[in-house]
């Protein structure tokens, strides 16, 4: 076994270098995700892709949550934020100089969150995401980007930041394709979430293990995806893919994530050119409690 460890990212190779396993290792802030860490996380990928002795990838996730979205809050997350002397573009327009926060947005937001969410969709390996407990707005877009997804019968999955922070969802917009039109649009309006059981009648996720052989089961799954020829794999990914790519996904995908910059331009243009840097308190609340807090299906 090759084991490797990075502040944020785990890596690690099993069964004769057979199957990597890539873990979120941010238990502490429910692997939040900030820059370094997406940079860890796609040195990872790109790792395993270039390892011609590999066959799956697994991404799994250290401690009780899978991820809790976009870390807004942390002081790495505001360090990595701030700018130095002289990084804030700035831009004349009919009304004078200003400050081009939403440039700057948009162009770091294309690079983490949307080129790196589909280049990790397109790896030239098959992927499988192992999730556990809460799966939050930009957790979705990791889990999202892998072929197939399978769950501890604990986890939770919704998108809280249409409902609460005036957006229509997360950079990566796959909702409709992976939740079914109306079901994405119900999670949306509300700030539901719905557990692994639905979103395995749904057709998202693949199996539903228990929670404490999650890591033993998803192995065990891994190992039958890796026995098949490599060949034959990747050809099945790529047709998949590409059929729903002929349906509009590659389309939706640029469509949503040009609506998301325009949801960033109207918090800014409402709110002095600013962008918040944490959640609400009660979003806040809900990331550390889960969503069974404030956001329980059965809400009216």
């Amino acid at each position: 076994m090759l084991h490797v460890t990075a502040e944020t990212v785990t890596y690690e190779t099993l069964d004769d270098g057979r199957i990597a396993r890539i873990w979120l290792n941010r238990p502490e802030s429910h692997n939040a995700q900030h820059r370094t860490l997406l940079v860890a996380l796609d040195e990872a990928f790109a790792r395993a892709e270039a390892d011609d002795e590999v066959r799956v990838v697994i991404l799994a996730a250290r401690g009780k949550n899978f991820s809790a979205g976009h870390d807004l809050g942390s002081e790495e997350a505001l360090t990595e934020r701030r700018p130095g002397p002289g990084q804030h573009p700035t831009f004349t327009t009919h009304g004078g100089t200003r400050t081009g926060v939403v440039e700057k947005t948009y162009l770091q937001e294309w690079h983490f969150y949307f080129e790196n969410t589909r280049r990790w969709r397109d790896l030239r390996k098959i992927t499988i995401a192992s999730v556990q407990g809460n799966v939050i707005s930009a957790g979705l877009m990791l889990m999202w980007a892998c072929d197939l997804i399978v769950a501890a019968d604990n986890a939770r999955f919704s998108d809280v930041v249409g409902v609460r922070l005036g957006m229509p969802g997360v950079e990566y917009y796959a909702h409709p394709w992976e939740f079914g039109p109306r079901k994405a649009k119900e999670l949306l309006l509300t700030g539901d979430s719905i557990d692994a059981d639905e979103a395995h009648r749904l057709g998202m996720v693949s199996k539903v293990f228990p929670l404490d052989r999650l890591e033993e089961d998803t192995l065990a799954f891994a190992r039958r995806i890796a026995q098949r020829p490599t060949m034959a794999a990747l050809l099945i990914k790529d047709s998949v893919n590409a059929a729903t790519d002929a349906m509009g996904f590659d389309e939706a995908l640029r469509h949503g994530f040009h609506i998301h910059q325009l949801g960033h331009a109207h918090w800014a243009a409402t709110n002095d050119n600013r962008f918040p840097v944490a959640l609400p308190p009660d979003v806040e609340d809900w990331r550390t409690a889960g969503p069974t807090e404030t956001a329980r299906r059965d809400r009216p």
